[in-house]
C-alpha cells in the first residue's frame, strides 16, 4: 500500500522546455518542487537520472506526481505499484507544449482539483474523465481543503446513484456545505445512499461521512509537559464528547507556548496546523469563558488559555462546546464554529528559520533537504548573489537581500521575520556551518536571549562545502587528515591565525584556506605559504579552485613555492597538500590525491603471502 498523499507535489521534467513549464506550474501549486533529468535540465530543485524509477519512488512515498511528458511514461512507471486507490496520491500528466492536463490517478484524492488549478494557470480545460465530476462539477469524496472524508469507500454507493440519475440523501449537522448544494445534486430525504456532514463520530454507517473544519481545540500546559499527556488528554476529550478528529480545523494556544514540544507535537501527531494568540487576544475572550481564572491571569496575562484559544480560533460567533478539562499538567477545551474555520487566517503560526547551504554553485550540488526548505519558505534572506543562484526556486518568495559584509544584519533580519511567524530560509553558499551564517545565528541566540527569537523553530540544513567541491574536482586530496583555516583577520586576530597555520603545518594536515585574499588583504596568503614551506616540500601540490559550480569554473594545480596572492581572489578556495599529497598525470587528466596508506597495507599483505 502506498503512503497517504501528505507530501509536497513534485513536478518532473525531462527536457529544458518541460522544465520551463514546470517552473511556471510551481507558482500555481504552493509548496511544489521541480525535479529535472540530469544532463537535460539545468535548473531544478532536485535532479534524477532515471525517470520511471524516480516517479515510482515519489509515488510510493506519498508525493503527488506531475509529469511534464507523455502520460505513458507515468503509466508504465506506476502500474506495478497500484494497490489501493483510496491511499494513492494524485498523478497528473501535462503536455510539454501546455496543450493538455490529464489527471491519471487520484481523481477523488485531489488530482482533479490540482489538474484544474494547473489548467487555469495554462488557460485551458483539464481533461477530467471522472464521470461524477463531469456531471456535477464535484467529486463527493473530494471535498474542499480542510474537510476530511471519514470512510471514502462508502462513496461508491453515492457515486453510483448519482451516475444513474438517482437521488441521494444529504444531512448537514455542522459546517457550511454550500459546495455540495452548489453542485445541484438530486437530493431526497428518503433516499437510500446518503451523505452525512457532521463533526461527530457516527460509528458504523452506510452513509458517506464528511467532516467539515468546524472544531478548534485549545490547549495549555506546564512548561516541558510530557507530549503524550497532552495527546492522551485531547484524544480522551474528543472520545468522551463523540467529536471527530477529522472535524478539527486547528490546535490553538497562547504564544508563550509557541516553542512547547507538547503543543507542537500535538499538531504534528494529528496533522493539524497549530495557531497561537497573544495574551491580549485571549483576554478579550474572557466574557465567553466558562472557567475564568485569576491564577492564570497572574501567570500569563489572560483569564483562560485553553478556552480562550479555542474560542479565539473558532471566531466571534463560535460556542464553547467542551469547557476546560484538566489532566495533571495540561488543559484542553473545544469550540465549534457555525461555519468552516480557515486555520491559516486565525492567530499566528510558529515561525521557522532554516539556515541552508546551496552548495558552491551548481544546483546539482543542492541537497533535496535544502530544496524543500527553500520551497516551503515564505521569505528568503541572503546576499544578493546567493539569492540569484537559487534561480527559479526563489520565484514567488519575498526576498530580503543585503551586501556581502552585512552578515549580522542578515541573521537578525531572518530571526526577526521568523519571530513574526514567517517561514524563513537564510541562504548561504557552500555549507551554512562552515564559515557561514549558521554560526552567527547561534551566537545571536546565545548572547541576546530574545524572547521572540527563542520561540522560533530553528534548524540547519547542510550543503556541499567549497572544500568538498574543490576536492571532488581535483581528485581526492582529502583522502587523509585535513583542516580548514580562514585567513580573514577581520574577526580573528592574525597572531591567532598564524598559530593555527603553524600547528596545522607541523601536524602535516592537508589545508584548505578560506577567504585567502581581498582587495585590502594581500600579504596574508603569502605569509601562510612561507609558514607551510617550513614544514613541507616546495613542490607540494596546491589546488586553486575558482567559481566552483558556476560559469567560468577553473581548477588549477601549482606547486607551493609558486603560490602568490595575484593568482587568487575571494572566489577562490586554496587547498594545500600535505607532505604525502601527490599530483599525477594520466592520459589527459591531472589528478591530486593524498594516500591513506593502502599501498603500504598491500605491500605488507604481499610480504606475508610470500614470506619475504
Amino acid at each position: 500500500m502506498t503512503a497517504p498523499a501528505t507530501q509536497p507535489p513534485v513536478i518532473l521534467a525531462v527536457t529544458e522546455p518541460g522544465a520551463d513549464l514546470a517552473r511556471r506550474l510551481q507558482a500555481a501549486l504552493p509548496g511544489a518542487l521541480v525535479h529535472g533529468r540530469v544532463g537535460r535540465v539545468t535548473q531544478a530543485d532536485d535532479f534524477f537520472d532515471e525517470t520511471t524509477a524516480h516517479a515510482a519512488r515519489l509515488f510510493l512515498a506519498g508525493h503527488p506526481v506531475i509529469g511534464v511528458f507523455a502520460s505513458g511514461i507515468l503509466i508504465r512507471a506506476l502500474a506495478p505499484h497500484l494497490a489501493d486507490k483510496v491511499a494513492e496520491p494524485p498523478v497528473i500528466a501535462v503536455a510539454e507544449d501546455a496543450s493538455a492536463v490529464v489527471p491519471l490517478l487520484g481523481g477523488h484524492s485531489g488530482a482533479n482539483v490540482m489538474a484544474r488549478e494547473i489548467a487555469r494557470e495554462l488557460g485551458i480545460a483539464a481533461a477530467v474523465t471522472t464521470t461524477g465530476d463531469l456531471r456535477h462539477g464535484i467529486g463527493v469524496d473530494d471535498p474542499p481543503e480542510g474537510w476530511t472524508v471519514a470512510n471514502r469507500k462508502k462513496s461508491l454507493a453515492v457515486a453510483a446513484a448519482l451516475l444513474a440519475g438517482e437521488p441521494v440523501r444529504l444531512e448537514v449537522e455542522a459546517g457550511d456545505a454550500s459546495w455540495l448544494h452548489a453542485a445541484d445534486l438530486p437530493i431526497d430525504a428518503g433516499a437510500g445512499p446518503g451523505i452525512l456532514v457532521t463533526d461527530r463520530d457516527p460509528g458504523e454507517t452506510d452513509d458517506l461521512v464528511l467532516h467539515p473544519p468546524v472544531l478548534t481545540i485549545g490547549v495549555g500546559c506546564e512548561r516541558d509537559a510530557d507530549p503524550s499527556e497532552v495527546r492522551d488528554l485531547v484524544a480522551q476529550v474528543l472520545a468522551d464528547n463523540n467529536l471527530a478528529a477529522g472535524a478539527v480545523a486547528c490546535i490553538a494556544s497562547i504564544d508563550v507556548k509557541m516553542d512547547e514540544a507538547a503543543v507542537n507535537g500535538l499538531g504534528e501527531r494529528l496533522g493539524l496546523p497549530v495557531r497561537f494568540f497573544d495574551a491580549a487576544s485571549l483576554e478579550a475572550e474572557t466574557p465567553r469563558l466558562a472557567n475564568p481564572s485569576d491564577v492564570v491571569f497572574a501567570e500569563v496575562g489572560c483569564h483562560g488559555v485553553a478556552e480562550g484559544a479555542a474560542l479565539a480560533a473558532a471566531g466571534s460567533d463560535a460556542e464553547l462546546i467542551v469547557a476546560k478539562v484538566k489532566s495533571k499538567r495540561a488543559t484542553c477545551a473545544v469550540a465549534r464554529s457555525p461555519g468552516n474555520v480557515d486555520a491559516a487566517s486565525v492567530g499566528r503560526a510558529r515561525g521557522r528559520l532554516t539556515v541552508v547551504g546551496t552548495g558552491p554553485g551548481t544546483p546539482l550540488w543542492r541537497t533535496p533537504a535544502v530544496s524543500r526548505a527553500v520551497a516551503e519558505a515564505t521569505d528568503l534572506v541572503g546576499y544578493g548573489l546567493y539569492l540569484d543562484i537559487l534561480g527559479p526556486a526563489a520565484e514567488g518568495k519575498r526576498l530580503h537581500s543585503s551586501d556581502l559584509s552585512e552578515e549580522a544584519a542578515r541573521a537578525r533580519k531572518a530571526l526577526d521575520l521568523a519571530a513574526e511567524g514567517k517561514q524563513v530560509a537564510l541562504v548561504c553558499s557552500g555549507d551554512p556551518g562552515v564559515y557561514a551564517l549558521a554560526t552567527l545565528v547561534m551566537e545571536l541566540l546565545d548572547h541576546e536571549d530574545n524572547a521572540g527569537w527563542n520561540r522560533v523553530a530553528v534548524s540547519v540544513e547542510p550543503g556541499v562545502s567549497a572544500l568538498q567541491a574543490a576536492a571532488a574536482r581535483a581528485g581526492a586530496p582529502l583522502g587523509h587528515d585535513f583542516c580548514a583555516v580562514s585567513l580573514s583577520d577581520l574577526l580573528t586576530p592574525w597572531d591567532v591565525i598564524e598559530q593555527r597555520l603553524t600547528a596545522a603545518a607541523q601536524g602535516d594536515f592537508v589545508m584548505s584556506l578560506y577567504n585567502p585574499v581581498s582587495k585590502r588583504r594581500r600579504w596574508q596568503l603569502e605569509k601562510a605559504r612561507d609558514i607551510l614551506l617550513g614544514h613541507r616540500p616546495a613542490n607540494t601540490p596546491v589546488i586553486l579552485a575558482r567559481n566552483l559550480g558556476r560559469d567560468g569554473e577553473t581548477i588549477t594545480v601549482i606547486e607551493l613555492q609558486d603560490l602568490t596572492a595575484d593568482q587568487v581572489d575571494m572566489l577562490t578556495l586554496v587547498m594545500i597538500g600535505s607532505s604525502e599529497t601527490r599530483a599525477v598525470t594520466r592520459g589527459v587528466n591531472r589528478w591530486v590525491y593524498t594516500p591513506r596508506g593502502y599501498a603500504g597495507k598491500a605491500a605488507k599483505e604481499k610480504e606475508k603471502e610470500t614470506g619475504t
